[in-house]
């Protein structure tokens, strides 16, 4: 069965290993954003990758620039689909577009929480919830996969 799983790379190699992915015809996927005129990686030693594991697993690490598949002792952690959807629904013209100081968070946008025992945490903002202004929001959305409701005063976008 095909999944997504996050990839690590080398450092700045993340276009090196889009590209051997993409001649290889597996589905990969790297969000870019710009700023300053350059495309960047908007995860920067990261990017997503869509594969069969076990059968594919060694082409995928023994690609040229690859450290490893993000997971566990047990193996590859997939990602949810909707993580993915969430990120390109944030594209304009396959960039990520960046968002102002003071907006507020759509889905897809790295948020932190500002106060409380989980200041510092960071994630992606999933969806507001109707209940006392509250939102879940993706916990550390490469290297675990957990979900988190919290109040939305709580929290406040990342500027980039």
């Amino acid at each position: 069965m095909m999944n997504w799983y996050v990839v690590r790379t080398k450092p700045k190699k993340e276009f090196q290993v889009e590209s051997l992915f993409s001649q290889a015809r597996l589905t990969v996927y790297n969000p870019k954003y710009r700023q300053d005129g350059v495309v960047r990686p908007f995860f920067p030693g990261y990017l997503f990758l869509k594969f069969r594991y076990p059968e594919q697993y060694r082409t995928v690490i023994y690609t040229r620039g690859v450290q490893r598949v993000v997971g566990n002792a047990e193996g590859p952690i997939s990602v949810q689909p909707e993580i993915i959807k969430c990120l390109k629904s944030r594209e304009k013209n396959g960039l990520i577009e960046l968002m102002k100081y003071g907006e507020e968070p759509q889905p897809g946008d790295e948020i932190v929480v500002m106060e409380g025992p989980l200041k510092g945490l960071r994630g992606l903002f999933f969806k507001p919830l109707s209940d006392r202004q509250r939102v879940m929001i993706l916990l550390n959305y490469v290297a675990y996969q957990g979900s988190l409701m919290i109040e939305k005063r709580r929290i406040k976008k990342v500027c980039p």
